[in-house]
């Protein structure tokens, strides 16, 4: 489409070296053979021939209860992908579309698929059935697989080196367009925010979060709307969007600073929706050591974090308001001395952890 922007960046003497490319790019095809084309050039690029890579790594959103670990590519991988898509219909069709994308342009490659849902199959089965006839389970697959697992996975185990604690008790807050929360005993995922597909748990950028079953059928059964119209309502039309008109964090705080009143109240609800999910694994987990920020709004939105830490105190959550401001992109701690819960922002880096799985899965491939 037009006014596609790529943004590549690299290491250059010492340094790093941004680039950004304008062009027109058509579709995932054309997108993934012009970053090759970047990859291959002189002045910019990291390869000197496609032949150099040996394997790439693939973000794929739902891989069900098939896959709970970094897994090789091939045809019946693709196949159980592809029987996902009605779980992730905004996810898992892209995901497979670069897979089969890269296969035609890397054939030399290996294919590796890094599962969103992986990191999640570690949850108890209170966490992950849900009350409805046992046969839907097992006949069906309902149940909560739990989403984000490579950004969740990364930076729970930046914290748990952070704080020099591998045993620590963990709720690590991802706030994106997508955002979700997991409650982490020991590196291990214990509970989620999201159910059968990415669209419960917190309020989002268009997702719906949490809502009553109630109104999907009354809006199908007495307003007359078709499942799939409530199905693109709910995923694309909700969330900060459907609240305020708005999906990106940054236009809602503008439009709260022009006195918007339904701006100023997405944006409580989005705060209240996760300080109830840190008050629930808190419980689940009988204990908290320390909450994380992380993505996008984890990251850089200060007024957020100070939003959903504030009237914590009962669970021992004391933010440090000049530590909180402060400039600074690596992890650190934001809670006060007096604090019983640490308050970090660890930034995410889903790629290392793609690229790293990836890595360690090849080399083990390597070894027999």
């Amino acid at each position: 489409m037009d006014g596609s922007i790529i943004t590549h960046k690299v290491a250059r003497d010492g340094g790093e070296a941004k680039f950004t490319i304008k062009r027109k790019i058509q579709n995932h095809e054309e997108a993934l053979v012009t970053v090759t084309e970047i990859l291959l050039e002189k002045d910019k690029g990291v390869l000197s021939d496609m032949s150099e890579v040996i394997a790439i790594g693939h973000r794929v959103v739902h891989g069900g209860e098939q896959f709970a670990s970094t897994t090789l590519i091939s045809d019946e991988v693709k196949d159980k992908i592809e029987e996902l898509f009605a779980l992730a219909p905004l996810h898992n069709p892209p995901n497979l579309l670069g897979i089969q994308v890269a296969e035609r342009i890397f054939p030399q490659a290996k294919q590796v698929a890094v599962f969103d849902t992986a990191f999640h199959q570690t949850m108890p089965a209170r966490a992950y059935r849900f009350a409805v006839p046992k046969e839907m389970y097992e006949k069906m697959g309902i149940r909560a697989y739990g989403f984000h697992g490579s950004s969740h996975q990364y930076v729970s185990k930046m914290a748990m080196k952070f704080l020099q604690n591998p045993g620590v008790k963990l709720i690590s807050i991802h706030l994106g367009n997508g955002s979700s929360v997991t409650a982490i005993e020991a590196g291990k995922s214990v509970d989620h925010s999201m159910g059968l597909g990415p669209m419960g748990g917190l309020v989002m950028g268009t997702r719906c979060g949490d809502i009553d079953p109630s109104i999907i059928f009354h809006l199908i059964n007495e307003r007359g709307i078709s499942a799939h119209e409530l199905n693109d309502i709910l995923n694309k039309k909700s969330g900060l969007l459907g609240l305020c008109g708005h999906s990106d964090m940054r236009d809602v705080k503008d439009a709260i600073a022009a006195g918007d009143k339904d701006a100023a109240l997405a944006y409580e609800l989005y705060a209240y929706r996760i300080q109830k999910y840190i008050g629930m694994y808190a419980a689940a987990m009988n204990g908290l050591d320390a909450i994380i920020f992380t993505a996008g709004i984890g990251e850089n939105d200060t007024d957020m974090r100070e939003k959903v830490c504030a009237n914590m105190e009962f669970l021992g959550i004391r933010l440090d308001q000049s530590l909180n401001t402060a400039r600074s992109s690596g992890i650190r701690e934001i809670n006060r001395s007096d604090s019983k819960v640490k308050v970090i922002v660890v930034p995410t880096n889903e790629e290392l952890e793609i690229g790293q799985q990836t890595y360690h899965l090849v080399q083990a491939i390597s070894r027999g």
